[in-house]
C-alpha cells in the first residue's frame, strides 16, 4: 500500500466506521429499543456504538497526521480497523443475541485497537 493510498483509506475507513456508527446508534435507539431492553444489553450496544464511533474519528486524525508527515503506516490503519470491528462487532451480536460467549471476543479486538493507538504514539513521537 503506497502512502497516499494508506492515508486514503484510513480517512475512507474513518468515515465508514462514523457513518455506520451514527446509523446503528439511531438504529438501536429506535428500531431495536425492545430487544435490546428485553436482552438487558442497552448498555453493551451503546458501548460498541460509542468505540466504533471514537476509533472511526482516530482514523480521520490518523489520515491527517500521515499526510502531515508525508508516511504511510498501515499497520496503524488495518489494526485500529480490525480491532474495532472485532471490539464492536461483537459487542453489538451480543446485544442482539444475548449469546454470552461473545464476549469473550471482545478483549480480542481491544487488544488490537490498543496496539494501534501505541503505534500511532511512536510514530507521533519519533517524527516529531
Amino acid at each position: 500500500m503506497t502512502e497516499s493510498s494508506t492515508v486514503k483509506f484510513a480517512a475512507l475507513a474513518g468515515a465508514i466506521l462514523c457513518l455506520t456508527g451514527v446509523a446503528f446508534g439511531a438504529f438501536g435507539a429506535h428500531a431495536l429499543e425492545d430487544l435490546l431492553t428485553r436482552n438487558q444489553r442497552t448498555d453493551v450496544f451503546e458501548l460498541a456504538v460509542r468505540y466504533q464511533f471514537y476509533h472511526g474519528l482516530g482514523l480521520l486524525v490518523i489520515a491527517c497526521l500521515f499526510k502531515l508527515c508525508a508516511q504511510g503506516q498501515p499497520a496503524i490503519v488495518w489494526l485500529m480497523l480490525v480491532g474495532t470491528l472485532i471490539f464492536s462487532g461483537s459487542l453489538y451480536t451480543l446485544a442482539l443475541t444475548n449469546i454470552g460467549l461473545l464476549g469473550a471476543i471482545t478483549p480480542v479486538g481491544g487488544t488490537l485497537m490498543i496496539v494501534a493507538w501505541v503505534l500511532l504514539v511512536r510514530f507521533t513521537w519519533r517524527s516529531m
